[in-house]
């Protein structure tokens, strides 16, 4: 018996290490091959860079249109945010605590609303943002994200405001406190795991839109990085390796951010798991 779970033990610990290794070697050959010249790269493309070059990379960074990217994919996944966790956690309160005529067929509707990507709306959409003059503005991309990330936000929300004992509300009730004060003041710094993790799940999709804000955004003043990406490939098609410097340089960002927020994320999706 105990030769089997260590044999178990071990095959899992490989498979863990084949995953990580999938995922290692690619962005580790994207951070080697930024230190070559397109030269070297096409004739050494696999071995360590003869001479190690820095130009790639120190290049894109004393760029300015580059930290302007990273800085309006920033604003951006704040801004979605904010208004996705807002909107989502009043509505997920009032789902979870409150019972109306019509409550389970309202949260039928958000439910389904996981079933529909955003492609199927992208014509109504711009249409939408056009009318409004939303077109080449930064709330043309933050409003439709929150929108879309409605959904599995509330989802999430409401399952873990079912988890707060009906006892605290009523407690929190007979002592003078009001339904907003229960929600402002109690609710929601008991959910805190919870609200962190849609935080980061807003944060994560708002970074790696590419879609909207390619469809929003004509003027490079507003671009976010992965249209960045996509503009500065076409640019420099042919420098290979000051192409892979600049992959590279733009994910760091949100490897820096999944490395900080890993733990609150999975710290969060655990407290629901083991309060459902």
């Amino acid at each position: 018996m105990k030769a089997r779970r260590a044999a178990r033990g071990l095959s899992l610990h490989a498979v863990v290490w084949l995953i990580g290794a999938f995922v290692a070697a690619p962005l580790g050959y994207a951070v080697i091959s930024g230190f070559k010249s397109t030269g070297e790269l096409t004739t050494n493309p696999f071995g360590l860079p003869g001479r190690w070059e820095a130009g790639n990379y120190t290049g894109i960074l004393g760029d300015g249109m580059f930290w302007r990217q990273i800085a309006n994919s920033a604003g951006i996944a704040i801004g979605t945010t904010c208004c996705t966790v807002a909107a989502s956690a009043m509505a997920a309160f009032v789902l979870a605590r409150y019972a109306f005529r019509g409550r389970e067929l309202f949260y039928a509707l958000f439910t389904v609303g996981l079933m529909f990507p955003f492609a199927v709306a992208v014509l109504p959409l711009f249409l939408l943002l056009r009318t409004f003059g939303l077109l080449d503005n930064p709330l043309g991309v933050i409003l439709p994200q929150a929108a879309f990330g409605l959904p599995t936000t509330i989802i999430i929300l409401r399952g873990f405001f079912r988890t707060i004992p009906a006892e605290v509300e009523e407690a929190a009730v007979m002592d003078g406190c009001g339904k907003f004060r229960f929600f402002w003041r109690i609710l929601l710094p008991m959910a805190r795991p919870a609200l962190g993790t849609v935080s980061v799940l807003a944060i994560v999709a708002s970074w790696n839109n590419f879609f909207l804000p390619l469809l929003v955004f004509d003027s490079p003043t507003w671009q976010t990085v992965p249209v960045g990406v996509q503009q500065f490939q076409g640019q420099y098609s042919t420098d290979y390796a000051l192409v892979l410097a600049y992959i590279v340089l733009a994910m760091v960002p949100a490897l820096a951010f999944y490395a900080v927020a890993e733990r609150q994320l999975i710290g969060g999706l655990t407290a629901g798991a083991t309060k459902g």
